[in-house]
């Protein structure tokens, strides 16, 4: 009766499970058929959940298939495939008979770069997963190609043009779109289990944690990235809320559920265990989120996984809060965060978890452990240090990606061949190829301060303030005998202009031969000598030559009128003083008597004193 009730239980929660993970996004990748001509054109393909996709990148390759074994269930023995052209082999292969990724594991074996899967029926894309746990599926973790499953009209089509035999089929797999990659910053998260005990996926997910924490916490504490864990949680059906069993997987009355760690109800550790430690950890990235110091949810994880694990029977409350002291966390905060899990009432934390966990838009449901989110996309491919790496370089907006991402073996350096086929300036060592995870763009650099202007393919100048410092703005200069021109001038912003005396572009100028031109020096008594950048214009006999009149005036005649300037300023000088003088002296008598007139009329003047007057109209004397 007990295992009857244990197995309606598990049934149930499967139910469970499967209603809350009911929407599933394909992601898809781009493939462009080169050649022949007759069949050339884009079409979608499904990314599969295994192997490398090549996030942010494309490859060229051509179609082969093989003479036998055309669903790639068994190795192909007859060598490496190969192509006439020495392209890399994308190998087409047929649904059905075996698992995905065994086909792309036997393709991988016979020298294929990618392996494309087409659909035996008419249905929209969908995702090529692992196939189940078992000792005959380790070949999983070693498939290092991309793999991508294409509909069958499409398939068809790729198999008539290989039959025909008259052209290679050229096409282009490209995962440049496959990534949004919006700004210069990407958001991922990981959805995983504090659980140790759940076979190769608890083990695959800890040893992505461990191998990919030295990045993460360098991209975070860069700036470069937003890291968030997540946990998954079930509920538990309302027909079993007072079961033993219930109560031993759930918390919060059976609103969060875990499944029993060992699939035994009646020892060991419960799901209980596994949902109150996963709360615990979603407490600690918030708390050390608050202390501006995020990253700090990796060294929990792994110190606890060392430290706290279920095999050692350590996975404990004391365990995890030992783990938190020794990293400087606040177990108060982190208390408050996780709330009571005993009592009937939600948990703002587990309840906003399993919200995320339902899709909307273009995301879809989260129903497998382990998931990776990146920029709102689930990740697609082998959970392994590099290849995450690559896909959260695919995230950034080109020129923006940290340097990680631009090392060696993360991405090929296209600026080192032929400079990329962009503008550049050897003898100032200036180009205009950026080195991004995508590929090299083309665009005018800023050097000291000075930017540049151009289309960054064929031609690339100097602009604003400050661009004659560098290569004098790309205008001409010359210094001949200690005199230096120059075509680049300070006062504008762009542009070269040859300076007073010479013509030309700018960018070539020429002296001007003043004298040949009878462009100077043209009057009667004068003669004229060219010189580098102007000229040299002398006068006749005892003759001054004057520039601005473009004369000669005798010397003598010169110094009478210097005297006679100067005469005329001692008395311009002379009368504005004498002036200053009387419009003083005048100034002042006139305010005198103004004074003295208006004085007058209310008070007697001095010659008025002695005069007798009446102090009444009608008085006598």
């Amino acid at each position: 009766m007990a295992s009857l009730q244990l197995a309606t239980f598990l049934v149930l929660l499967a139910a469970a499970i499967c209603s809350v993970a009911s929407r599933f996004i394909v992601e898809k990748s781009s493939i462009r058929v080169l050649s022949p001509e007759h069949i050339r054109g884009h079409h979608d393909a499904a990314i599969a959940n295994f192997g490398v996709p090549d996030y942010g990148g494309t490859m060229t390759g051509v179609i082969v298939r093989p003479d036998k074994g055309t669903t790639g269930c068994e190795p192909f023995n007859n060598g490496p495939f190969k192509s006439r052209t020495k392209r890399s082999v994308i190998l087409l292969l047929d649904r059905g008979d075996c698992y995905f990724a065994l086909k792309a594991w036997n393709g991988q074996n016979a020298g294929a770069a990618a392996v494309l899967v087409a659909d035996n029926i008419g249905e929209p894309l969908l995702t090529m997963d692992t196939p189940e746990e078992s000792r005959d599926s380790e070949y999983v973790e070693k498939i290092s190609i991309p793999s991508a499953l294409v509909d069958r009209a499409f398939g068809e089509a790729l198999k008539k043009a290989l039959a025909k035999g008259n052209e290679e089929v050229v096409v282009r797999l490209d995962w440049r779109e496959s990534m949004p990659h919006p700004d210069n910053r990407v958001e991922y998260e990981f959805w995983t289990n504090s659980n140790d005990e759940c076979g190769s996926r608890c083990e695959e997910q800890m040893d992505f944690v461990k191998s990919f924490k030295g990045h993460a916490q360098l991209l975070e504490k860069g700036g470069f990235t937003q890291f968030t864990p997540h946990y998954i949680t079930w509920y538990c059906p309302q027909a079993f809320i007072l079961s033993k069993q219930c109560k031993s997987q759930c918390i919060n009355n059976g609103r969060y559920c875990a499944p029993d760690p060992e699939q035994d109800f009646g020892g060991g550790y419960d799901g209980k265990d596994v949902v109150i430690e996963n709360l615990r950890q979603l407490c600690v990235h918030s708390a050390a989120n608050e202390s501006g110091r995020p990253w700090i949810w990796w060294d929990f994880v792994t110190d606890y996984h060392v430290r706290c694990s279920m095999e050692g029977k350590k996975y404990s409350r004391d365990c995890a809060e030992n783990v938190a002291k020794s990293l400087g966390l606040p177990l108060d905060k982190i208390l408050k965060c996780m709330g009571d899990p005993e009592a009937d009432v939600e948990n703002e934390v587990l309840k906003r978890e399993q919200e995320i966990q339902v899709g909307r838009g273009s995301r879809g449901d989260v129903t497998i452990l382990p998931t990776l989110v990146i920029n709102n996309v689930q990740y697609r491919g082998i959970l392994e240090r590099t290849a995450v790496l690559k896909a959260i370089c695919a995230g950034f907006k080109e020129s923006t990606e940290p340097p990680v991402c631009l090392s060696r073996g993360i991405e090929t350096n296209q600026c080192l061949e032929s400079n990329g086929g962009c503008w550049q300036d050897l003898r100032l060592n200036i180009t205009a190829c950026k080195d991004t995870f995508r590929g090299r763009i083309c665009k005018c650099p800023t050097v000291n301060d000075v930017r540049y202007e151009g289309d960054g393919y064929t031609s690339c100048q100097a602009v604003g303030p400050g661009r004659c410092t560098v290569n004098n703005g790309g205008c001409w200069s010359e210094t001949r005998k200690g005199k230096t021109f120059s075509a680049c001038s300070e006062l504008e912003l762009r542009g070269c202009r040859c300076p007073f005396g010479f013509h030309g572009d700018g960018y070539k100028c020429e002296d001007i031969n003043e004298c040949k031109e009878k462009l100077a020096c043209n009057c009667p008594d004068c003669y004229c000598k060219n010189t580098w950048g102007g000229y040299d214009c002398k006068c006749k006999g005892n003759l001054l030559y004057i520039k601005a009149e473009d004369t000669c005036i005798a010397k003598n005649m010169s110094r009478f009128g210097w005297f006679l300037t100067i005469l005329v300023l001692a008395c311009v000088v002379g009368a504005g003083i004498a002036g200053y003088i009387f419009y003083k002296y005048w100034l002042r008598s006139y305010m005198d008597s103004e004074i003295m007139a208006i004085m007058s009329q209310y008070m007697p003047l001095d010659n008025q004193h002695n005069e007798s007057r009446a102090l009444r109209p009608d008085s006598t004397a």
